[in-house]
Order: structure tokens, then sequence, then C-alpha cells
């Protein structure tokens, strides 16, 4: 079975390709280039890419060299969030989307060099990966917004008066309600979040921070007797109610009891005792 022959368009697209890959000239590795030898040779390039038709394999050479080409544009500002904690590699793949995106607006006929044009596609592209992705908690991007301008204000302004801000002074740097800056202060708590099993750095001898929050709250364990002695309470009379009150609320001995209620100190006693042997009775039987 024979091959069917290549007409002659094939022919003539084939010939053009070779010419166009072969016209071009070498490319080094983008971290061997220099500066200027970039600059010089991505102007090549996006000359050449105008004349091609996207979606050839021409096109793509040339696209993807230019990619390569300014790499080093992305190291730089990439290097820019390097304190950040997401991983270097991730930084760099986010940043070269932002220089693709960057390379297929460029038009070269504006007069702006392409390092110009491109960086803040790059860094943009960066700065919104960690806008949405690098937030422990989602909040609104009104807030996370908010949180940049609020850190910058507050730089600027600790500069300037030698000591941290305070809310009056971020609401009017930023033209903005104390209330919002309330707001956007208690959001940034939502950008990153500490593990309960973390040991501090400062002193490892602290333990987690699960073993140094919260404590034990005895007064729980007389939640269900307060719950269960309500209903008993209400069925009292109201002189033995009143006792009550006056004694375990106002903290009055039962000789000022005796003078409220106008009776005697033992006669307090006695219905005073009377009261709590019924009330714990009801609670013994309720068990």
């Amino acid at each position: 079975m024979t091959r069917p022959e290549p007409d002659i368009e094939q022919i003539q697209e084939l010939e053009s390709a070779e010419d166009v890959l072969a016209s071009l000239p070498e490319i080094p590795r983008y971290d061997e280039v220099a500066p200027q030898d970039a600059r010089a040779l991505s102007k090549s390039l996006f000359a050449r890419l105008r004349i091609l038709e996207e979606g050839t394999h021409e096109y793509a050479y040339v696209r993807n060299t230019l990619v390569e080409l300014n790499l080093a544009l992305v190291k730089f500002a990439a290097s820019r969030f390097r304190s950040r904690s997401e991983p270097m590699e991730d930084i760099i793949q986010v940043g070269t989307i932002g220089l693709i995106k960057a390379i297929d607006r460029f038009e070269a006929d504006r007069g702006v060099e392409f390092p110009t044009f491109a960086m803040p596609t790059i860094i943009g592209e960066i700065k919104r990966f960690f806008r949405d992705t690098s937030w422990s908690v989602r909040v609104p991007r009104r807030l996370q917004e908010l949180r940049l301008d609020l850190a910058k204000a507050g730089d600027e302004l600790a500069q300037q008066l030698d000591r941290a801000p305070t809310v009056a002074e971020l609401a009017e740097r930023l033209k903005l309600s104390e209330e919002e800056v309330i707001e956007g202060m208690a959001a940034s708590n939502a950008y990153t979040a500490s593990s309960l099993d973390a040991q501090p750095e400062e002193d490892e001898s602290e333990g987690a921070l699960a073993d140094r929050i919260g404590y034990e709250d005895h007064d729980l364990e007389g939640v269900e007797y307060i719950e269960s002695l309500k209903p008993l309470i209400a069925d009292l009379p109201p002189r033995d109610r009143r006792i009550l009150s006056l004694r375990f609320v106002g903290n009055m001995t039962q000789s000022e009891i005796g003078e409220e209620l106008g009776i005697s100190q033992m006669h307090v006693s006695r219905l005073l005792a009377r009261t709590l042997g019924k009330l714990r009775r009801g609670l013994m039987v309720e068990e």
C-alpha cells in the first residue's frame, strides 16, 4: 500500500516553516543571555511573531522561545516574594503565566520596551495568586485589598510618627471610617493560621499552643445542678424563696434576714434548713 503524495500547498508550507525556523538565531539558555542581548533578541522575535499565523508550529516555536528568553524577568519578580511561605517554584510558575499573557498582549510598535510592559503583568499575576489562594480563611476580595492598604499605610505612618499608628490615624490616611479599618484589621487575622500542635519558636519549653489556651471551668460542674434546682425553687413558698435569695444571692447573715423579715434568727435557721433539705431530696429523686 503506497502513501498518498503530499500536494503542492503542503510542500510549500513545509518549506516555509523550514525557512522560518532556519532563519531564527540560535537562542542560548535564558540564564546565559545578557539583559541587553535578551532585549535585542526579543525585538527580533516579536517582529517575526507579527508575521506568523497563530496556531502554527512556527508561531508556537517563536512564542515559546520568547518565554524562555525572558524567564529572567519572572525570576526577578518572584524574588520580591521570597519571604512568603509558598514554594518559590510555585511563584515562578504563576509568574510565567503572567509572562505568557504579556507576550500575547505586547505590541512592539507602541514604542515600549518589553520588560517595562511585562513586569506589571507578571507581578500582578503573582499578587493575584497570593490574594486568591494564600488566605487560611476565605474573606471577600474587598477585605483582602484593604489588608494590603492598611499594611502600606501603617508602615508609612509608623515611619512618620515613630510609633504604631492608631485606628483613627489609619482611617484618616485611607479616607475610611474607623469601623472599616477595624474590620480590615480583623480580616488580616484570617491570612495565616497556626496549628494547635505548633511549638512556640521563642521558647520550646512552653509546649504546644493547645496546652496554653483555654482553661478548665469548674463552674461547669454546677450547671446541671442549677438547671435542676430552678423548677424545685419555683415550687417553694414565696417566703422560702425570699430567704434563699437573701442568704445566697444577697449574702446576708441569718440575723440580718431575721431583721428583714421580722422573725428570729433561730426561726430563719429552721426555715433555711428545712428548705435546703427539701431541695436536696428533690435533686436525689430526679437523679
